[in-house]
């Protein structure tokens, strides 16, 4: 039941609210950091936004075997030139008497090895940027699509990030995802509840670097006593508890916003910033209790410590949640 956590049992979904939804991505990141990924881009960015603006035949066609697990979604937004410009798409979409040909490239796009079906954003309205964009569910078995591996990754590995390259490809009018020229909406929306998630995530590797680190310090002896009687790694293991479970509040208000309001991108900026930053230094931290035994490649540590790097990065880089933060605080 976790691939459509939020999406109503009308369309095969749990129909569980988002407080739920980040409490399970949190427990489930505890252990496995990629996976609560996985899950994020299925159920908010993929799921979520097709229930909210897709056709009856859209929902009835993808909702169920979406939700069920019997396929699985990408998210295909950003490109060598539209990362926190997301506006800037190069990949265009020319609409003639057959419908729309695609043509462009995206970038680091999450489950595209294994997913059925992509949301896949592009120019319909030349230099029109956000206002000349528009979104596509596009079945990544159509003629023309190429997926072509992306760099290798620090951490969360297992993501099956692909490029995805449009040569050619030929889409109806029926598989464009809300109104012509309102991708750049449907992108935004999608983002709320994917910050809320990924903020989730975070949690969940901090909370892990934690627990270890508080595993480490009972059961490490120097000066002939645990390591955690002393104030120095006391104070930092002080500091960790207190930021996650700041970050938590943060994200759970914003996961009630989520539910609660029309819009939740302040919120939602609010707990991905800080949540993503202190969970990074919670497995910083945690790397300095353990020393070497948290350094060497192969520990637990040194695996979150990875993984939790890209939370300050996808879905809205720390830099562009602080531009959110600033716009919506100034403005009011």
């Amino acid at each position: 039941g976790l691939m459509g956590l939020c999406v109503s049992p009308a369309h095969g979904g749990a129909g569980r609210d988002y407080v739920t939804y980040a409490a399970a991505i949190e427990i489930i990141a505890s252990a496995s950091a990629t996976l609560a990924v996985i899950l994020t881009v299925n159920n908010s960015l993929v799921s979520e936004t097709i229930e909210q603006f897709g056709t009856p035949a859209q929902k009835e066609t993808w909702l169920p075997r979406l939700t069920s697990g019997a396929v699985i979604g990408a998210f295909a937004l950003s490109e060598a030139e539209a990362g926190s410009d997301a506006a800037n798409q190069q990949t265009s979409a020319r609409l003639d008497e057959r419908g729309y040909l695609i043509n462009g490239r995206k970038v680091w796009v999450a489950n595209a090895d294994a997913a059925s079906v992509a949301i896949g954003f592009a120019a319909t309205e030349p230099d029109a940027r956000g206002r000349g964009i528009s979104a596509f569910l596009v079945p990544l078995d159509t003629p023309g699509i190429a997926r072509v591996e992306s760099p290798e990754s620090l951490g969360v590995r297992g993501l099956g990030c692909f490029d995805l390259v449009f040569n050619n490809v030929r889409v109806d009018a029926e598989a464009r995802l809300g109104e012509p020229g309102r991708g750049f909406r449907v992108a935004m929306r999608a983002l709320e509840g994917g910050r809320v998630a990924i903020a989730a995530q975070a949690l969940g590797v901090g909370q892990a670097a934690l627990e270890e680190a508080l595993r480490y310090a009972r059961a490490r002896k120097q000066f002939g006593q645990p390591i955690g009687n002393f104030q120095a790694i006391q104070f930092q293991l002080s500091d960790i508890a207190t930021e996650l479970a700041a970050a938590r509040m943060l994200t759970w208000k914003a996961a009630d916003a989520k539910d609660r309001a029309p819009r939740a991108s302040l919120e939602a900026a609010m707990a991905k910033l800080h949540a993503s930053e202190s969970a990074h230094r919670a497995a910083d931290r945690a790397m300095q209790i353990l020393a070497s035994s948290g350094y060497k490649r192969g520990s637990l540590v040194e695996r979150l410590f990875r993984d939790v790097r890209a939370a300050e990065i996808y879905q809205g880089t720390s830099e562009v949640q602080r531009m959110i933060i600033a716009e919506h605080i100034l403005a009011d």
